[in-house]
């Protein structure tokens, strides 16, 4: 059994389900990838609850899990799609309704996130897929249903029979099935009927809606900020918000040099602009000033036209059955986006868990206790940057203006930079430019935290007990 190549399908041909598959097939496995899509490769072809031009922000993590896929050049030709963005640039307006930007550096030691068009990486992982001789890519296949003990899977080939009302099924054999088919996941739902999974799932009154700011045009110069360079109408190396108590409003350069925003809004918010469209002008520039100009004349259609979609939370436990089936990224632990770790998070799944096969026998037995040891080590981290991400949505709304939270910023950047030895380091840091493990990263920034308040209350009392102190000895 352990000489027999391992057949394994992965469901799902994303970021995630594409780079498992790198993986898998770089151990010799015999893979199959399947997509209820067509090819994610062809322009008319829009990702599932996404427009057709989604950015993201690649950190660290995700960068490591491609580092360690074993496929030559495709770090490099990820990275040379990228833009950097060294923080974020905060949006407002002074007392004089002249408009402001504050840049807030990411890391006091420079690091920083790269800006990264999805569907470009998408391509460059399915590329990487297809050279190889025990991939197959199957796409416009959709899982109806999957027998973990017996190890079989249907597919129905959409558009397959036009003579029939219903598509035909294919039934396939499997060792594993990889589960990278998103929040909605079908290989979670059918491997539920086989395990005793925990599974909370919940939505958050926001709702998103994308927009597209377009690059600089030379004969109108009205339409750019401060920061504008190089054909970008603000700074191409920030990300931008526009905070408000209520909503928020981001921006994320492109390579095009266009920006992918998007609108965070309560969801009375969207049926209020939706019913009196007129008004989103005015919304706009009420609530994000600077922005309306910089999207254009055609604010109000992309509203219109782009569709208003979920923030949708899940945490599940564990994330396999016994040696055939395990699930990763969004399909596990599908999270808000306002730390920017949803993929990241995805991608290093995929490392951690070649990282167990690699260390057990490649044998059914084996592969049981990798995945076990995989679901051990996972949930918890799957779990904190769930709540890190759902805390997060606070920060960048209020947070980013806090006294607070600027000054617990400075102190630890300042520890960082000038006593490395404190070991202080600040939460985005940790959580963006390293690979520690998530869990880790909230037990070590609850102790600074922890540290902080003690030494700040202390200092504040040190004016006080001298005062006592000198008032009795007078």
């Amino acid at each position: 059994m352990a000489d027999r190549k391992t057949k394994c399908l992965v469901v799902g041909g994303g970021p995630v389900g594409a780079l498992a598959a790198l993986y898998a097939a770089k151990r010799g496995w015999e893979v199959e990838v399947y997509d209820l899509r067509r090819d994610l490769r062809d322009d008319s072809t829009t990702p599932l609850n996404f427009t057709k031009s989604i950015n993201l922000a690649l950190s660290q993590r995700g960068v490591n899990a491609m580092r360690e896929s074993g496929a030559d050049g495709l770090l490099d030709s990820v990275l040379a799609d990228t833009i950097p963005m060294y923080g974020r640039m905060v949006h407002g307006e002074d007392s004089k309704g002249s408009l402001t930007e504050e840049s807030q550096l990411y890391d006091v030691h420079g690091r920083y996130q790269r800006a990264v068009d999805r569907g470009a990486l998408n391509k460059t992982l399915l590329d990487h897929l297809e050279g190889l001789p025990n991939v197959n890519l199957i796409f416009h296949h959709k899982l109806t249903g999957a027998d973990f003990n017996k190890k079989k899977a249907w597919f129905e080939r959409k558009g397959s029979d036009k003579s029939s009302d219903r598509p035909k099924e294919v039934e396939v054999s499997f060792d594993i099935i990889l589960g990278c088919d998103g929040a909605h996941s079908s290989v979670r739902y059918h491997m539920m009927k086989y395990v005793r999974m925990d599974y909370e799932q919940s939505y958050i009154d926001t709702l998103w809606c994308e927009f597209t700011i377009p690059p600089a045009d030379s004969s109108d110069t009205t339409a750019t900020t401060a920061s504008a360079k190089d054909g970008f109408r603000t700074s191409p190396n920030h990300l931008h918000i526009w905070p408000t108590p209520n909503d928020m409003f981001i921006a994320i350069p492109s390579i095009d040099r266009t920006f992918t925003c998007t609108l965070f809004a309560p969801s009375a918010t969207f049926a209020e602009l939706s019913a009196h469209p007129e008004s989103i002008e005015s919304f706009f520039r009420t609530s994000f000033p600077g922005a309306a100009d910089l999207i254009g004349p055609d604010l109000q259609t992309q509203f219109q036209q782009n569709p208003h979609l979920p923030l949708i939370s899940i945490k599940c436990s564990p994330h396999h059955y016994t040696a055939s089936g395990v699930i990763l990224g969004d399909a596990a632990h599908a999270m808000v986006p306002f730390y920017g770790q949803g993929m990241n998070a995805g991608l290093e799944d995929v490392r951690v868990l070649f990282s167990h096969f690699d260390s057990h026998p490649t044998t059914p037995a084996g592969r049981a206790a990798a995945l076990e040891a995989y679901s051990t080590e996972r949930v918890p981290d799957a779990h904190t940057i769930n709540d890190l991400a759902m805390g997060n949505y606070w920060e960048m709304h209020a947070g980013v203006r806090s006294t607070w939270y600027l000054l617990r910023k400075r102190v630890e950047e300042f520890l960082s930079d000038k006593v490395p030895g404190s070991g202080f380091v600040t939460q985005y840091s940790r959580v963006s430019f390293s690979n520690q493990r998530y869990s880790e990263v909230a037990q070590a920034v609850e102790r600074q935290g922890r540290v902080l308040f003690r030494g700040m209350v202390g200092s504040a009392l040190v004016p006080v007990v001298a005062g006592l102190v000198w008032w009795g000895w007078r």
